[in-house]
């Protein structure tokens, strides 16, 4: 048997400095992630802002539609048309096409009206006050943070938080009603990622509605969300609206928004080519039948962006 031959000790000490300095180097490789800059809400607003398109913009926007489709475990088939039109200051019309019935819910800026089919007649009936008061303290067409001073709204930072291992700016914005509502603004795109407002539900508990914006795209020139995500508490699974058209400064009348069958004929929107898929004929009739920093995605079966969940 030939002699064991031992390793000097000095290649067994260089061997492992150089074993140190290779972990030493993968450690370095796998920076964990930066902390943003802290920033004080103005600054962040600011960026926001500027991130969405600017405020001139939007403040040229006074009316918008979109029209998608609502994919929803709460449906009862798996894909709902629908049209949402807003315009300033705070009116709104949403509308769901499924299977060839319609079910609409229209706010003028102080009432409200939903309209329902029911044994293959419309059934109209009008906003709770609960629903009323959703719909007047909403973000409006633009959403909470855009000219958030002149709605005599405040805004401050929480913190930092990770939302879906994204970096987020935590806001509070506190509305001229005193609601307190959440924004998270991505830390590097400094786009809204994420709100969340309280609201009550038909038993009279607080509830917190939880809307997630995914998948901007522009439109002329302003950064619209394509994907908005709607769940209630957690455990819930979401409602998902994907916003395949976006028309901005389309002819809406004040008559869009009246009752449901007390409506002027409805002028018919003009939409540019889809995203993804066309929408089938007769979607927008005339008449009658018809954001911005988006509003909540609405269960299928009740809700709007206008009002709370039921």
């Amino acid at each position: 048997m030939p002699p064991r031959r031992s390793v000097p000790k000095r290649l067994l000490r260089y061997g492992l400095m150089a074993a140190l300095a290779a972990g030493l180097a993968s450690l370095a490789l796998a920076k964990p992630k930066a902390t943003p800059p802290k920033l004080s809400a103005e600054q962040i607003v600011v960026k926001n802002v500027a991130a969405r398109g600017g405020l001139e913009a939007w403040r040229k926007v006074q009316t918008m539609v979109w029209a998608g489709h609502i994919e929803s475990v709460h449906a009862s088939v798996p894909s709902l048309l629908f049209i949402l039109s807003q315009k300033r200051p705070n009116m709104m019309r949403f509308e769901v096409n499924a299977m060839s019935e319609r079910t609409v819910r229209v706010f003028d800026g102080t009432q409200g009206w939903k309209l329902r089919p029911s044994h293959g007649r419309p059934d109209v009936h009008p906003f709770t006050k609960e629903e009323v008061r959703f719909a007047q303290t909403g973000p409006g067409l633009e959403g909470p943070l855009m000219d958030y001073a002149d709605k005599g709204s405040s805004v401050s930072v929480v913190g930092i938080d990770e939302i879906e291992k994204r970096n987020a700016y935590h806001l509070i914005v506190r509305t001229a009603s005193g609601e307190s509502q959440h924004v998270w603004v991505d830390a590097k795109s400094f786009l809204e990622i994420r709100y969340d407002r309280s609201t009550g539900g038909p038993d009279g508990a607080s509830r917190t509605v939880s809307v997630v914006y995914r998948d901007y795209k522009a439109t002329d020139g302003l950064q619209i969300p394509s994907i908005i995500e709607t769940g209630v508490g957690p455990g819930a699974p979401p409602d998902r609206m994907v916003v395949e058209r976006v028309v901005l400064n389309p002819p809406l009348g004040d008559q869009t928004f009246r009752i449901p069958g007390q409506q002027a004929v409805h002028e018919r929107v003009p939409l540019p080519s889809p995203h993804r898929r066309p929408l089938p004929d007769g979607v927008l009739p005339s008449p009658p039948s018809p954001p911005s920093s988006p509003p909540s995605p609405p269960s299928p079966t009740s809700q709007d962006p206008g009002s709370p969940p039921q």
